[in-house]
């Protein structure tokens, strides 16, 4: 049992922490449990939130000293520092190999930890700037959803913090595990593009141009040939225009988000069935094992079969 620890504080956002609540706490019908979750702040007891309630939080600091994963969902102001015991405590854990993750704003405790220096990390798009100007030894994204370093990892605004964490799931439980949460929250198991897509303004084809029938069409066909051209047909708009569409609503071209569906499909048939890579290959469009071997690789560091004994062999 992998245990996630929330470290809350007054005055805490729901919303962030329900976002990992929500992926980490819930047990769901027809999937083995493989989190325990729990809630920690530096002074148990009453903790005001800021949607105007008081939340009961009845463990400290040393519930860190035994969580596999600690989760800051948000920290403001984000100007003010960690007391030095939170410090302590979050130092102690990444020492002794916990994962540490931020939501939104919680990257400002890591970064007055120093456990963010030299390394990228990214925040909410209207905190970065202050973020890079507090703390110039680190390497601010501001378009990313998520990064992920492996024993720390931050996201992006309040929402991002769910992308942050079903990335996780994926990487601890597999991709059908991961789906079969995103499916019962109602939510794409993995959003693509970045968070300018969503503090840039919108542009007519955000609204009046919308991808979803072209996406659905594209997805029912991911063993046949697709080009951008024939994408472009069925939308019928110009190659060009299509571009732009898919940068607009999805922050992400084309071509990389229809690897990235053919790329999660072979996730799916890797952990849910025997077929050898050839076929698997076939199926998803990807045409040779050797295609598979090399687009995997690329796109998620292990190759299919390592990925195949990792999660293949779990219990469903």
């Amino acid at each position: 049992m992998h245990r996630v620890t929330a470290l809350v504080r007054p005055s805490q956002s729901t919303f962030e922490l329900a976002c990992a609540a929500q992926v980490f706490g819930i047990e769901r019908p027809g999937l083995p449990v493989r989190y325990a979750f729990n809630v920690c702040t530096e002074r148990p007891g009453p903790v005001a939130t800021r949607a105007g309630y008081d939340m009961l939080v009845t463990d400290g600091l040393d519930a860190l000293d035994q969580a596999d994963t600690v989760v800051i969902p948000g920290w403001l102001p984000p100007e003010e520092p960690p007391s030095p015991a939170v410090m302590q405590a979050l130092c102690r854990a990444h020492s002794r190999g916990a994962r540490l993750v931020s939501i939104c704003s919680g990257a400002f405790a890591l970064a007055h930890a120093g456990l963010l220096d030299g390394r990228r990390a990214t925040t909410h798009w209207a905190l970065a700037d202050e973020l890079a100007a507090r703390f110039p030894h680190i390497q601010v994204d501001p378009d990313v959803l998520y990064v992920d370093h492996g024993d720390v990892a931050t996201s992006a605004g309040a929402g991002a913090g769910i992308d942050l964490c079903m990335h996780l799931v994926r990487s601890d439980q597999g991709a059908r595990y991961a789906a079969h949460i995103a499916r019962t929250m109602v939510m794409p198991p993995h959003r693509e593009g970045g968070q300018l897509q969503y503090s840039a303004p919108p542009h007519p084809a955000q609204i009046d141009g919308t991808l979803a029938p072209l996406l659905e069409w594209i997805t029912r066909r991911l063993s046949e040939p697709i080009t951008i051209e024939s994408m472009a047909a069925q939308a019928g708009v110009s190659a060009r225009t299509l571009a732009r569409r898919f940068a607009d609503q999805l922050g992400t071209s084309p071509g990389q988000w229809l690897l990235a569906q053919r790329i999660a499909a072979a996730q799916d048939l890797l952990e849910s069935t025997d077929l050898p890579l050839d076929a698997i290959a076939r199926r998803v469009g990807l045409s040779s094992a050797t295609n598979l071997r090399r687009r995997f690789l690329n796109t998620l560091g292990t190759t299919p079969g390592a990925y195949r004994r990792a999660f293949r062999t779990k219990p469903q």
